[in-house]
């Protein structure tokens, strides 16, 4: 790797705005919000602010965002905290990829755990595959994110988008490796018995996502074990 001066660092690696959007990538890894109001982000996901702004995790009924803090069976779900006020605050996780993505009144499912940051107007439904409760600890969480705004998602390094119609049959994936799909899909909870008889019960594999219909499902190159098979 190349030596730089501290100047040539300082100057490359300084924040840059291209954009008048409130949500802007600093970097693949890095979000910056410009706080006019409110946002809500990730519960921990703050690494640095600029300004006056206030944090507070969310209340149990607030904007009908309170079912996120629920417990799910055995596990928790998935929390968001309340940016309010006049300033810039930069989110990452865990070095995490960060995709934005403009709803322009579309729907869309992210698992919970992969939701970085979503603007005042996008209503947010928490919705759980009951069917995974059983087999899975901590059950299986995902949002239901739609209207009008900018929503920040976060992935393994970088995301495949694989189609689902009619013509290409099902699409079957690994829930810790499944990062969102299309709001017309409704996954369905399959287990595979030859994976659990040939390598175990705990085994991810055995555990499975089928997706049938029009639209389409976002996968990572890494399985993000927060749900593991029940023994």
């Amino acid at each position: 790797m190349a030596i730089r001066t501290l100047q040539e660092f300082l100057a490359s690696s300084k924040e840059k705005d291209v954009g008048g959007d409130a949500f802007e990538l600093e970097s693949p890894h890095m979000l910056e919000v410009r706080l006019n109001g409110l946002v809500w982000a990730k519960a921990g996901a703050m690494v640095a602010r600029v300004g006056n702004v206030k944090f507070t995790r969310q209340g149990v009924l607030e904007q009908g965002l309170g079912n996120l803090l629920k417990k799910a069976i055995s596990g928790e779900g998935m929390q968001l905290m309340k940016m309010e006020g006049n300033g810039r605050v930069y989110l990452a996780d865990a070095g995490k990829k960060v995709t934005l993505l403009r709803l322009a009144g579309e729907a869309i499912f992210v698992n919970g755990n992969d939701v970085l940051a979503i603007e005042s107007g996008i209503e947010s439904k928490i919705t759980m595959m009951r069917k995974a409760a059983g087999m899975m600890s901590g059950g299986l969480f995902n949002v239901r994110l739609s209207g009008h705004g900018i929503v920040a998602i976060s992935s393994h390094y970088e995301p495949l988008t694989l189609p689902v119609s009619a013509a290409t049959g099902p699409i079957f994936t690994d829930p810790n490796a499944t990062v969102a799909w299309s709001g017309g899909l409704t996954p369905e909870i399959v287990t595979d018995i030859s994976f659990g008889t040939l390598l175990g019960r705990g085994s991810g594999e055995s555990i499975q996502l089928r997706f049938a219909g029009e639209g389409w499902v976002v996968v990572q190159p890494y399985e993000e074990v927060v749900f593991q098979a029940k023994e």
